[in-house]
């Protein structure tokens, strides 16, 4: 029989065509799917010689290729459900962590050139008398701010720092860590630190958590602790 005849109504098949001859329906996708697959199976046997007829072994070879691909298939699927399921967990984790505390990890604040450092901490407890220190990288303390004037305020202050040590002198702009020691209204002394807040809300971004600490929202991949 004729080859040529055959070997295009293979790539008929291949293509996503409906039909060997007449209307063709085309893959709008040109993607060679497992039913494409099957279909040029089956036209295969259809048009080989009967005097000669396809090798056993080729049968079962693409017979395995046909279930290689529908387990590849399975797989991906599974793979998207398990992806979504995590998502939601991930989802459900954020909102369970409103009103625990979160920790950044870290207690660094950035000084910027020519301009003042602003930041949040923390207060548990109501501040009753106290002080608050900035540290450069080295752990010495640079400046020291007393906390009388926010006594009897707990929760997120606010606070400035203009990069001016306690002699008096202008800083270089870099990372700064900042901690604070207070006594609280019933006397009992306390230590907080800037990066670490209750967890007020959550917000979602395409699909990905943001916490709210203090005024600003942070990625939960940002935050190394809750508790």
């Amino acid at each position: 029989m004729a080859t040529n005849g055959i070997t295009q109504d293979l790539n008929q098949v291949a293509n996503g065509n409906t039909k060997s001859s007449g209307t063709i329906t085309q893959n709008p996708k040109s993607v060679l799917n497992k039913d494409s697959f099957m279909k040029l199976l089956l036209t295969e046997l259809q048009y080989q010689d009967p005097t000669s007829p396809m090798d056993t072994e080729k049968i079962l070879a693409q017979t395995s290729q046909l279930a290689t691909l529908e387990s590849a298939n399975n797989t991906n699927k599974a793979m998207k459900d398990l992806v979504s399921n995590l998502n939601s967990s991930m989802n459900m984790g954020a909102l369970s962590a409103i009103g625990k505390m979160a920790s950044l990890g870290s207690n660094n604040i950035t000084l910027p050139k020519d301009s003042p450092a602003k930041f949040e901490v923390y207060f548990k407890n109501p501040i009753q008398s106290g002080s608050l220190s900035i540290s450069d990288s080295k752990g010495n303390v640079v400046r020291t701010v007393s906390l009388d004037d926010q006594a009897g305020k707990d929760g997120i202050l606010e606070f400035q720092w203009d990069g001016v040590d306690d002699s008096g002198q202008q800083m270089k702009e870099g990372l700064y860590s900042v901690t604070a020691n207070y006594t609280d209204s019933d006397g009992s002394a306390q230590k907080t630190q800037f990066g670490i807040y209750p967890v007020e809300s959550v917000r979602y971004d395409n699909g990905k958590p943001l916490m709210k600490l203090g005024s600003s929202y942070v990625p939960m991949a940002s935050i190394s602790e809750f508790y």
